[in-house]
């Protein structure tokens, strides 16, 4: 049967009809949300990597830009411009940013005692290294002070670092210098020999207690400071404001990445290798390095209020704040809250 020429464009335009009322009576797609996150390459932020790699960000419709920096200073730099959603690294400079009035609040913990001090060489040798007595005697027999190298005043390592010196081991600050680098190039500077001392977190630590058999693990995390507080997750206030629900999102995988990190270290290494190992280092490192002593995942805000207050009162003896900030003003806990009632 033959159908006139009239009938199969009536036919066609009816098809057509019917397919755009279809698509129009379908839910639009919900476009992703957009989220830029700094970062400091470290194994203590390691829930972002798992949230990356498990690709839990697309499935809750958030689409990740990340951005890599050396040190948290330069980061609050970045978030104060505008350029910055969201940051990953140490609680320190969020202090010292809500004291110059930055919209930033900490909405979660990434984990706490971090930070290790490693000794190589002459001073890793002494028995009585990590005191006040071992920097004494390598200052009289090297005829010059400890080197030791760290990230910029104002950031974690560098509060951490100089807490232990005056507060805990009270080594004369005649017997110590203190030079500022970025956190790639404290290892490597340490592994070189250009210093003596070194503040390092995971994967660096097991990495440069692998590679020098001159190394030696000189002071644990909780004994530089106890509790001491390390990364956190803060988010900018215009993007709590514009994107609330994408901040809970957000903070509920986070919660989630705590826990694989916490119990299942061998999948998340893989997820921690791609992103920080750069091809120098091999799997094995990464899962060692989530199980050692240094490695604590927590998410909870509240776990590290105390904590960052003794280190708060100690930057402002410091000199790098000039007032106390109000925690309550550095924390934000509501989002936290958000997340764990979903």
């Amino acid at each position: 049967m033959r159908f006139p020429f009239f009938s199969l464009r009536r036919i066609g335009a009816g098809v057509l009809a019917a397919a755009a009322l279809l698509v129009a009576q379908m839910p639009a797609a919900r476009a992703a949300t957009e989220v830029r996150v700094g970062f400091i390459p470290v194994a203590g932020i390691g829930q972002l990597f798992v949230i990356d790699g498990e690709g839990w960000a697309r499935e809750a419709g958030i689409e990740l830009k990340l951005t890599q920096f050396e040190s948290g200073p330069a980061m609050i730099s970045a978030l104060a411009s505008g350029t910055l959603d969201a940051y990953y690294g140490g609680i320190g400079p969020i202090l010292v940013s809500s004291a110059r009035g930055i919209p930033v609040k900490a909405v979660a913990a990434t984990a706490i005692e971090e930070l290790a001090l490693v000794g190589r060489g002459d001073i890793a040798r002494l028995q009585n290294a990590a005191s006040a007595e071992g920097f004494k005697a390598f200052v009289a027999a090297q005829g010059r002070p400890v080197k030791i190298a760290t990230q910029p005043p104002g950031s974690v390592p560098d509060t951490v670092l100089r807490y232990w010196l005056q507060k805990v081991a009270k080594v004369d600050p005649k017997h110590y210098q203190i030079v500022p680098m970025g956190i790639e190039q404290t290892q490597q500077a340490l592994l070189a020999g250009a210093v003596d001392v070194a503040t390092v977190r995971e994967p660096a630590l097991t990495v440069v207690l692998d590679r020098d058999p001159g190394t030696k693990l000189l002071v644990r995390g909780g004994t530089m400071q106890t509790d001491q507080p390390g990364s956190v997750l803060a988010l900018h206030g215009a993007f709590r404001e514009r994107s609330p629900e994408a901040a809970v999102a957000l903070l509920k995988l986070h919660v989630r990445a705590t826990e694989l990190l916490r119990k299942e270290p061998k999948r998340a290494a893989v997820h921690l290798h791609k992103g920080l190992g750069k091809g120098l280092t091999d799997l094995a490192t990464f899962e060692r390095a989530l199980v050692s002593p240094a490695s604590n995942y927590v998410s909870d805000p509240s776990r590290i209020k105390v904590p960052t207050g003794v280190m708060q009162d100690f930057q402002v003896e410091l000199g790098v704040l000039k007032e106390v900030a109000d925690l309550d003003k550095v924390f934000d806990e509501a989002f936290y809250r958000a997340a764990l009632a979903k």
